[in-house]
């Protein structure tokens, strides 16, 4: 009996043992588990950071797009501003145009007034020696008419009584009275005479001033006219130049908001490519995250690190290609470094030089004084002679062999379509009916229509 209670007590012992041994945790067990909460845990916290890294460039972003539109917005507006300056320059222009038109057939008229002015002058000259000769005649045929009526009163009818009473031969007392009829009809055709010349001197007299007073009358309403167009034209010169200076300001800074939309765009891009970028590493650390918490279930301490990569940059370049200078030969070609400035004056703007706004010069401006005779440098005939819109008064001569100078910014044009000029002829005067701001000549040389530099035509 005995027996059996101590097997049964073993047996309950055994049983405990093995229970507690089974629900103890082993050594070193707990260790994977501390480093994969440690692993999770640093994991999460690197997820957290890098979806506070992704907020915040999606609000740098959304910042920029909207610093964007308000910058677009503001490029709208000044884009409208610019067009209605530029329709108002337009205007401006075009009545600018209109005004020197009307002042160059004004100076035109001047100076074909000028030339009867002169001939009027000239007209008076030859009427005053024409007075003074008829006057002196006049007064030798008043001295002689005098000297007549003297001894006529002094002689009278006795001389004619006392011939007739002399008893002398018939035929001689006849020739007598005959020669006295001749002298009486003398004496009344040189009276007629005298009347006849003292009313054409007082007639010519009279024209001639009339004459003279209605030119100056004429010379004078013309000049008020150019005094008027004058003004006109300083007033339009005055508002072209402002509304060129407010379209210069306004382009400018419509360039400077394009390039900061441009540096903004930029900016936009950039991050949007960098919140792709963490999207997509974000993305492959979760992949990978899970790839590893998968392979710890079968190999626990391995884990896998992910590899973020880098946007390339690309920078652009721009070549300029140097400007085509070809070989000329021809008549005028063989002129090449002979030809007379067309115009005394400061070379200010050299061919090829950059503008402020538009292309590059294409010939020269000469700086000189308003009215400077500007001459033709060769021979050659005028094809074109009238306002062209940027160049003003505009002359063009053809000198042959598709060779041609222009001369632009003219105050006036002395010649026409058509005529026949020299080397050295004066074609017009020197001004600012372009869109110049300063007072000359614009001067090209064009061979088959391309410029060439007058620099290297001229001596």
């Amino acid at each position: 009996m005995k027996k059996v209670i101590f097997l049964f007590f073993l047996l309950v012992f055994t049983s405990v043992t093995v229970h507690a041994a089974q629900t103890a945790p082993k050594p070193g067990a707990s260790r994977p588990q501390k480093k994969s909460a440690q692993k999770t845990s640093g994991k999460n916290n690197s997820k957290k950071t890098a979806s506070t890294q992704s907020q915040d460039k999606t609000k740098q972003k959304q910042a920029a797009e909207a610093k964007q539109k308000n910058l677009n917005r503001q490029l709208a507006t000044l884009k409208k501003e610019i067009n209605r300056t530029e329709k108002a320059k337009d205007k401006v222009t075009e009545e600018l145009a209109q005004s020197q038109k009307a002042i160059s057939t004004t100076e035109r008229s001047l100076s074909e007034l000028g030339k009867q002015k002169t001939q009027t002058e000239n007209r008076l000259s030859q009427l005053a020696l024409e007075q003074g000769q008829l006057l002196a005649t006049v007064s030798r045929q008043q001295s002689q008419l005098a000297n007549i009526l003297r001894e006529q009163y002094i002689t009278g009818s006795e001389d004619r009584m006392k011939l007739l009473f002399s008893g002398d031969n018939p035929n001689r007392i006849s020739r007598e009275l005959q020669y006295m009829n001749y002298f009486s009809v003398s004496y009344a055709e040189l009276i007629n005479a005298l009347k006849k010349n003292l009313k054409t001197v007082d007639t010519k007299r009279l024209q001639t001033a009339q004459s003279k007073q209605e030119l100056e009358k004429i010379v004078a309403k013309t000049h008020q006219q150019k005094n008027a167009l004058e003004k006109e034209k300083a007033q339009h010169a005055i508002l072209l130049a402002q509304l060129s200076k407010k379209l210069n300001a306004q382009k400018k800074q419509a360039e400077r908001l394009a390039q900061d939309e441009k540096r903004l765009a930029g900016l936009v891009g950039r991050l949007a490519r960098a919140i792709e970028a963490q999207r997509k590493a974000a993305a492959k650390q979760e992949a990978e995250r899970r790839l590893a918490a998968k392979n710890a279930r079968k190999q626990p301490g391995k884990t896998k690190r992910g590899q973020k990569s880098r946007p390339a940059e690309y920078e652009t370049g721009f070549v300029k290609e140097a400007p085509y200078q070809p070989d000329t030969a021809s008549a005028f070609g063989k002129m090449r470094g002979r030809l007379k400035m067309p115009v005394s004056g400061t070379v200010t703007a050299h061919y090829g030089m950059k503008r402020a706004e538009g292309p590059s010069w294409k010939g020269i401006f000469i700086k000189t004084t308003a009215g400077a005779p500007v001459r033709s440098v060769a021979n050659g005939r005028v094809v074109f002679a009238d306002f062209l819109r940027g160049f003003g008064n505009l002359i063009i001569v053809d000198h042959g062999n598709q060779y041609m100078t222009i001369y632009g910014n003219a105050q006036s044009l002395n010649k026409r379509v058509g005529d026949n000029v020299s080397g050295g002829d004066t074609i017009a005067s020197a001004g600012n009916s372009g869109e110049n701001t300063e007072t000359g000549l614009y001067f090209e040389i064009r061979h088959n229509g391309r410029a060439y530099n007058p620099l290297d035509w001229i001596r």
